[in-house]
């Protein structure tokens, strides 16, 4: 019988950068229209996407099918998500706003079963979709991803890489951007702004610990990847909506006025 796993484990650790998509729209038909594009893993986000928990039980199966990694962004720390999240098939969780140990901590044990951690047991459909021997490797293949993007995140963030269990960090340069005073985006050019993105990645690489980004463009995504990033998030559907409209009805009127 083959045991359960994590594709996105594998990635790293054949050494190769994995590029994330990402879900702000909770339809599964735009799900299965990104799930088709052949992303390494798509995450649905719960923080500022429009996605709740029913809405999980129908986009999670969705992304399985199509064998990507199923992510989930949980709305905060908060213990109830991490683990429902879980129990509903995610392989994966990405936490925003971890500002100390004691985040990272309570984030992590959220996300393994005891001796390590605190989750409750209870794998109503992760069961389902990932086999028998589930709760037996969960700690062992489930993703755990801290978001810096805080002052007092960089401020701790050697610490928070020695938090056991965690798997990585992910930057978020929008909060990140306007934590330094830069205001929000991705993509970020400021030299001050690219040396904080390299130094994160940097102190997570002597960690032996995964570095994520969200990008805006596919250009820059490749260029991260090629300095070393782990993972790569790229826009978002609802992003890819917006653009793909606005270029559409904009060759269509041309100079012409609507």
């Amino acid at each position: 019988m083959t045991h359960f796993s994590n594709p996105l484990r594998r990635i790293w650790a054949d050494g190769r950068t994995a590029v994330n998509g990402w879900l702000a729209v909770p339809s599964v038909l735009s799900a299965e229209a990104m799930a088709v594009a052949g992303w390494n893993a798509l995450t649905v986000d719960m923080q500022h996407g429009t996605a709740d928990y029913s809405d999980l039980l129908s986009l999670l199966p969705v992304i399985e099918k199509s064998g990507t990694t199923p992510l989930v962004r949980v709305p905060w720390v908060d213990e109830p998500a991490i683990m429902r999240a879980l129990d509903a098939g995610a392989l994966g969780l990405i936490a925003p706003m971890i500002e100390t140990v004691a985040d990272a901590e309570r984030f992590v044990s959220a996300c393994r079963y005891p001796p390590e951690g605190n989750r409750s047991f209870g794998p109503v459909r992760a069961r389902l979709a990932w086999g028998p021997d589930y709760p037996s490797r969960a700690n062992e293949e489930i993703v755990t991803l801290a978001m810096i993007e805080t002052k007092s995140a960089v401020e701790s963030l050697e610490e928070i890489l020695k938090v056991p269990g965690l798997t990585g960090v992910y930057i978020g340069p929008a909060d990140l951007g306007s934590a330094f005073g830069f205001g929000p985006g991705f993509d970020r050019q400021e030299p001050e702004m690219l040396e904080l993105i390299e130094h994160i990645r940097r102190t997570a690489a002597a960690a032996n610990l995964v570095c994520c980004l969200h990008c805006g463009s596919a250009s820059y995504a490749r260029g991260a990847a090629e300095r070393g990033m782990n993972m790569v998030t790229i826009s978002s559907d609802a992003r890819f909506i917006e653009a793909g409209a606005t270029e559409t009805v904009s060759a269509f009127f041309g100079d012409n006025p609507r």
